[in-house]
């Protein structure tokens, strides 16, 4: 078995999570680090460990769905002391990460597992699995504006893939606008209206796939069932 595989099946991180780690020199195999996700391992004989400490595969895997505040932090922990959606949880008796992130300010639709390979088919960009935002920007956005986010605008060099774009409501000085995306890059959707000289006030996600955040209050969480499966369009291993 690949070694990030193997980190993932644990349920340390997502696949591409795990390349993170060892690339970062934080995974030794039998006392010696390494800094290839690629190497294959052999469970029964090697000792895999991250940041010192040795790695079992999780018996029994979880899948959670929650409302992230906003305010909170999408991080299984922080060294400055900030709340983060591990705290919201509790004590759930199992070792459980985000699936993706949503930025500090950001509200809405997070979900957290101990299934790597899971994790990883939700976030890769082969699975096209759609995420949809309601977001306040500042400004007013014309069709030619639409337009633009819809065939896709330039990120850092590199132009987004076509979005979902609807807009609810318009003021004098803010829009109310839903749009629909599948990639996963860093702060998009805030980049993808900043690149037409709008500025995001809030942003909440409200749906993954067909799955919506509807029925959980704000801080709310619940164990996800099959029909949640269905709707994202992703199904875990052996469910």
């Amino acid at each position: 078995m690949r070694l990030n595989k193997y980190i993932a099946y644990c349920g340390i991180c997502s696949r591409r999570g795990a390349d993170a780690l060892i690339f970062s020199g934080r995974v030794s195999i039998n006392g010696d680090k390494v800094t290839n996700p690629a190497i294959d391992i052999n469970p029964d004989s090697n000792a895999v460990r991250v940041d010192g400490k040795k790695i079992h595969p999780e018996e029994k895997k979880v899948y959670i769905m929650l409302n992230k505040p906003a305010g909170v932090l999408c991080a299984c922990g922080d060294k400055r002391g900030r709340k983060t959606v591990i705290d919201i949880l509790g004590n759930i008796n199992a070792r459980v990460f985000p699936v993706g992130r949503l930025d500090y300010d950001t509200e809405g639709l997070l979900l957290l597992t101990n299934d790597g390979d899971f994790a990883n088919r939700c976030i890769h960009p082969s699975q096209k699995v759609n995420k949809t935002y309601n977001a306040v920007v500042s400004g007013k956005i014309d069709n030619a504006g639409v337009k633009l986010l819809r065939k896709g605008v330039d990120i850092d060099g590199r132009v987004t893939a076509r979005a979902e774009v609807e807009l609810i409501s318009k003021s004098k000085t803010t829009t109310d606008v839903c749009i629909t995306i599948h990639e996963g890059r860093n702060r998009q959707v805030k980049k993808m209206f900043e690149s037409i000289g709008c500025r995001v006030k809030s942003l909440k996600r409200v749906a993954i796939g067909e799955l919506r955040v509807d029925g959980l209050a704000p801080g709310q969480w619940r164990h996800m069932q099959i029909k949640d499966f269905n709707n994202i369009g992703v199904m875990p291993d052996g469910v």
